[in-house]
């Protein structure tokens, strides 16, 4: 079972050390993951400006329905 196990995590390492990584590991401090952060602050953007976009067409939305009830209602 133990050598499993091993054969499992060796195989991991071998893995690990064939993949390509986002920064070049000569780097040091915050230099290296500047990709990441990067990447990391344009997730962020995108989602703030798409929730924008949601609540703006929400409100939007809401207030043609109650525009439209409110007009044939009464």
């Amino acid at each position: 079972m133990f050598g499993k196990i091993g054969k499992f995590f060796s195989e991991v390492r071998s893995e690990l050390h064939k993949a390509t990584w986002p920064w070049d590991p000569k780097e040091k401090g915050f230099k290296r993951y500047k990709q990441l952060i990067d990447s990391s602050v344009v997730v962020l953007i995108a989602t703030i400006l798409l929730g924008a976009f949601v609540a703006f067409s929400d409100f939007v939305m809401v207030n043609v329905m109650k525009a439209l009830t409110v007009g044939f209602g009464g």
